[in-house]
């Protein structure tokens, strides 16, 4: 039930940003959204559950501190499915909020692949740290970080900062959308690129709220 209500927020993320964007971009980024879902799946399914929390559980008191699992791989050895299903449900929502920040202005390949690499490599390693139980920042690690660790209960820094974090960089990489600004009197005014769907927007931020 956990696990169908955060993967129900993809749906949330995907009404936001379809309201946000012009209509000509509309389909483009519906479809990134759905690859998110599809890129978290593929990475991690293969190597990110097993960097994230190979060889551990939930409720587990980690007896040495490391900084990324080394087993589960592909989830072989693996009983506890359903917690699979729920961890990457949260690797998803930390791929899928980079997509307002690159909405318009990345190709469609470039996405699949930036969404894979991220729940493969990058929230992996940050989730280890902090969720798992021999995660070097846990609390319930055997050397707690300043004795005390970090407690996320809900993923604010694990999930939430990862994703803006990541799409800032990307953000500054990327630069402004194509005629974001033009040039009037030597200096760069921006230009008015107003959301078509006000409706869908609402609904979109409904929708997260309830997840």
């Amino acid at each position: 039930y956990a696990a169908s209500l955060v993967f129900y927020m993809q749906a949330g993320f995907a009404m936001v940003c379809a309201g946000s964007v012009r209509v000509k971009n509309l389909q483009n980024t519906m479809l990134k959204n759905l690859l998110d879902a599809c890129g978290a799946a593929l990475g991690f399914y293969t190597v990110g559950y097993a960097f994230a929390w190979g060889s551990s559980y939930p409720g587990q008191v980690g007896t040495t501190t490391t900084f990324f699992g080394l087993s589960n791989f592909f989830l072989t050895n693996l009983e506890q499915k359903a917690f699979w299903l729920f961890q990457f449900s949260f690797a998803a929502t930390s791929a899928t909020i980079v997509a307002g920040a690159l909405a318009e202005r990345s190709q469609m390949l470039a996405y699949l692949l930036y969404s894979t690499a991220l729940t493969a490599f990058v929230y992996p390693i940050v989730c280890h740290s902090i969720w798992s139980p021999t995660g070097f920042l846990s609390s319930f690690s055997a050397n707690p970080f300043l004795g005390i660790g970090v407690i996320d209960y809900a993923g604010s820094l694990v999930v939430h900062v990862t994703g803006g974090q990541t799409a800032l960089i990307a953000a500054t990489i990327l630069g402004a959308r194509k005629g974001r600004f033009r040039e009037i009197d030597g200096k760069n005014v921006a230009e008015n690129f107003p959301g078509h769907s006000i409706a869908l927007k609402t609904l979109g931020v409904l929708i997260l709220w309830f997840g």
